[in-house]
């Protein structure tokens, strides 16, 4: 008989949010899939928990994964962690589930702390409804081409960001999404926990300088639903507008203008640079 897999939730800052249950499936199982083993065997120390590790992470999961599968079906039971947060969201494990899944080997949750349901809650903005991008492209074409694809989105939009990238972030965003309302959570749990709400074109500018530092979550108002009308030649110029404003050339900006709103690239270049 196979053993099982535990997808188990860790800290995302504060110690305390570590559930019972979760200490004791570490204490049980016969061993920990963990994405970094310095960072994982600190939170072990701290709960006396001293079941041995196997190293998981992106560089290492298909050799990694292939060896747990094969010890789970020998019978052993494993949990799976990351460094922090809930395995699988925009961390590594979803091969593993998926390998697990189609071995027929069983897959439980042990639940905890989710940095971007945790920003969405204290955002301020609409929870209804809403869609998780995770981590945006390092790749400025890339990064461009996922935001220009949320345009229309009614949604709230949920993504994650490493600091020192947060600047260019903010700035695409306000190119692409316009003047809408964001909310900037950072350092959840932690000691300087913090959520700013404002603009995008406030966020813009003020954080220019690359000032804000720890953990980012970034919870960003829908398209309201005037932007799902026909658009107007001026208002498909006024997207370009804001683009060439961020440092985009004006072909460029007519062209992803042209992509949003329908209208040519030629009508729109013409109209931008005759201003």
């Amino acid at each position: 008989m196979s053993g099982r897999l535990y997808v188990v939730g860790t800290p995302i800052g504060n110690l305390s949010d570590f559930s019972p249950r979760a200490v004791e499936t570490l204490k049980t199982v016969d061993f920990i899939a963990a994405e970094d083993t310095r960072v994982t065997v600190k939170l072990l120390n701290r709960f006396e928990i001293h079941t041995p590790m196997v190293s998981y992470h992106k560089y290492n999961s298909k050799e990694r994964g292939e060896e747990i599968c094969r010890r789970l079906l020998d019978g052993e039971s494993c949990a799976i962690v990351t460094d922090a947060g809930m395995p699988c969201i925009s961390d590594p494990g979803e091969p593993l589930v998926k390998s697990c899944g189609e071995l027929g080997i069983e897959v439980c949750a042990v639940p905890g702390p989710t940095a971007a349901m945790s920003a969405l809650a204290i955002s301020g903005l609409p929870t209804g409804r809403f869609t998780f991008e995770g981590f945006l492209s390092v790749n400025k074409l890339s990064r461009r081409e996922h935001l220009n694809s949320l345009v229309r989105e009614r949604r709230t939009m949920i993504f994650y960001e490493a600091p020192h990238k947060l600047p260019n972030t903010l700035r695409d965003m306000n190119a692409v999404f316009g003047d809408r309302r964001i909310s900037i959570v950072r350092e959840l749990t932690k000691v300087h926990e913090q959520v700013i709400r404002t603009t995008l074109d406030q966020a813009a500018g003020k954080y220019a300088d690359g000032s804000l530092k720890g953990e980012i979550v970034l919870v960003i108002e829908g398209a309201p639903e005037q932007e799902e009308k026909t658009e107007t030649l001026e208002a498909a110029v006024e997207i370009a507008r804001k683009r060439v404003e961020s440092g985009m050339s004006a072909s460029v900006a007519a062209k992803e203008a042209a992509e949003i709103t329908g209208f040519k690239k030629g009508q729109i270049y013409k109209a931008l640079i005759s201003e």
